[in-house]
């Protein structure tokens, strides 16, 4: 039997562009085939108008202090989100109800206006329509986490890209994402509406889910077993694993869950100077 860490620390697995492009178009086609499913009642209605009460809200800035050809892959990024909040915002998850993060946003092109903007594909940073979007995927499934919705499905992040400089959540948070295959999905198993609401500000992606009745509880997500172990290959698999404590209003602890483990290729030395 193969110990599940010794499988993390081996090399990257390298394939080829028949073999990346073949098996994009399989998963592409299943995923397709599971949005047509009869399976799942799908969240697409919209509304203007907010429900009342907010259940949990966060931000994440929309600019990070690059230079030059990155500077403008940013610009293009900030542009890819305000067409796919657009998308997403007053989007109402009904009781029974799955959000499908790409089948609500559709497939980003050139023509809808969608830029290059940055991504990371393979361990390395380059370029590609749509680039950025990963951005909203991250808020919306930290934002879900603080909430009694059900994650169905996510994705997490191969690559530890930056290192915790300024880091506000703990590593292996977010969600990536790539159309069509590589997709969000939340179901509302409560007995009342939740309504997603997104916006790009000046400054920040703000997001919020709201609901018709005030939150019964407070959620905190922790981290435990946090390290990070050299490979046999020479470079480093950052591993943590994620709980949420369920609290009620007056502070007592109710619950600890376990979530998920992370694994990510680090693409910085763990062994930098605190200054860098």
């Amino acid at each position: 039997m193969v110990d599940p860490k010794d499988k993390q620390l081996r090399p990257p697995i390298r394939r080829s562009w028949l073999r990346l492009r073949l098996g994009k178009a399989w998963y592409s086609g299943r995923r397709h085939l599971l949005w047509l499913s009869p399976r799942f009642r799908w969240a697409k209605r919209r509304q203007a108008e907010r429900l009342s009460c907010v259940q949990f809200s966060h931000a994440t800035p929309l600019y990070r202090h690059l230079r030059g050809e990155d500077q403008i892959l940013q610009e293009n990024k900030v542009a890819n989100l305000r067409l796919a909040a657009a998308r997403l915002d007053g989007i109402v998850l009904r009781p029974g109800e799955t959000f499908s993060y790409w089948r609500l946003i559709g497939k980003p092109t050139r023509r809808k206006g969608y830029k290059e903007g940055m991504v990371l594909f393979l361990g390395r940073i380059g370029s590609d329509v749509g680039g950025g979007l990963c951005q909203l995927s991250n808020l919306i499934f930290w934002m879900t986490l603080h909430t009694p919705l059900t994650v169905v499905e996510r994705y997490r992040h191969s690559h530890d890209v930056f290192p915790d400089a300024n880091r506000t959540q703990p590593f292996g948070s977010g969600a990536t994402c790539a159309y069509p295959h590589r997709d969000l999905m939340i179901r509302n198993d409560t007995d009342q509406p939740f309504q997603l609401c997104v916006r790009v500000g000046e400054r920040e992606l703000e997001g919020e889910w709201r609901a018709i009745a005030p939150p019964q509880f407070r959620y905190e997500i922790v981290e435990r077993d946090h390290r990070m172990d050299q490979g046999s290959w020479g470079g480093y698999v950052r591993h943590n694993e994620l709980y949420r404590r369920t609290y009620d209003w007056n502070g007592h602890l109710l619950d600890e869950t376990f979530l998920f483990a992370n694994d990510a290729i680090m693409m910085y030395s763990p062994l930098l100077p605190e200054e860098s």
